[in-house]
């Protein structure tokens, strides 16, 4: 298995994609998850997949018109009800907030967490919040919105079957690097920089993740999942001459948004993965990350900086 983004030709993964198909999976009936950006692309296809597993599924999106339409599809190919929406706008540290409230309200469990949306190369602009949008969005919500769900997720969760976590990430992730004294990108802005440390921000808050759950005896997992390069309107930022290309070669080199969302779903409901955490994820197999993930210490200080940065008090001291 390559573990270095330069040894993955895109054009391979998309021959031997053709012949990846959804595992048969146990039935999820009785369990609840959220997914978040389930509007379109991987996320439709994730939640679409968990909702004919018998699985209830809420999807968390920034577009009403968007999920309730994605809400009515879902129903009409799955043939189930367990499927809705609520909005949340990960941009808005104020909106995470609303939605879990509004989730907390139904008081329902929660056994399985997807962070799947994101943005990809968009201009330099800033969130609600003040901050760069790629990190703002792409990591700083979803870090804010786990943190929010984990009290939930650590009651679901039992000694046979823990409540899982998956975040999706990129293999941009490898080429990726951490300015913690820059994560705003104020010095010198780039879209393919910063998105690439959003996606290794991910990794690394996964890991960090995972030792806290472990060091706390909770029955909750977290694993970080690798899509592949999937054919999805995240590219709708690049410039028109890669458009073009992309347009001309996707049939080739991209894998589709159901084939991009077979590692997510494996993450989420597979029985292999079951008490298995701190893993990424690619082809439905672990590989390996990139080094720098595993640094603790780097872990560690994303981590307190980030609860500064979306003011949660940072808790971990009390595990040491």
């Amino acid at each position: 298995m390559a573990s270095a983004a330069s040894s993955r030709c895109p054009c391979v993964i998309r021959v031997l994609s053709c012949t990846f198909s959804h595992a048969v999976f146990p039935t999820q009936n009785g369990k609840v998850a959220i997914v978040t950006g389930g509007t379109e692309g991987i996320g439709y296809q994730t939640v679409k997949h968990l909702a004919r597993l018998g699985m209830h599924v809420i999807i968390a999106g920034n577009s009403e018109s968007e999920g309730q339409k994605a809400v009515r599809k879902i129903k009409e190919e799955t043939l189930t009800g367990k499927v809705e929406f609520l909005y949340c706008d990960l941009a808005s540290m104020k909106s995470i907030r609303q939605f879990v409230q509004r989730f907390r309200a139904k008081n329902c469990p929660l056994h399985v967490l997807v962070n799947n949306a994101g943005v990809m190369l968009v201009p330099e602009r800033k969130t609600e919040d003040g901050f760069e949008e790629h990190f703002g969005l792409n990591y700083l919500g979803h870090f804010l919105l786990t943190n929010l769900l984990l009290d939930m997720l650590k009651q679901s969760g039992t000694h046979s079957h823990n409540a899982r976590i998956i975040t999706v990430s990129s293999a941009t992730h490898y080429v990726g690097e951490l300015h913690l004294n820059d994560l705003q990108s104020r010095c010198s802005y780039s879209p393919h920089g910063a998105y690439a440390q959003s996606k290794l921000a991910l990794v690394l808050f996964t890991y960090r993740l995972q030792h806290l759950l472990t060091a706390n005896g909770s029955h909750v997992t977290a694993n970080v999942v690798d899509p592949g390069v999937v054919n999805t309107e995240l590219y709708k930022h690049v410039f028109w001459v890669v458009k073009v290309v992309k347009w001309m070669t996707a049939w080739l080199c991209f894998k589709t948004p159901e084939e991009g969302a077979s590692t997510t779903i494996y993450a989420a409901v597979s029985p292999e993965m079951e008490g298995a955490g701190g893993c990424y994820l690619y082809n439905e197999e672990r590989t390996k990350s990139a080094d720098i993930a595993y640094d603790e210490e780097l872990q560690r200080r994303l981590w307190t900086e980030s609860c500064k940065m979306v003011g949660i008090s940072d808790e971990t001291s009390r595990l040491h």
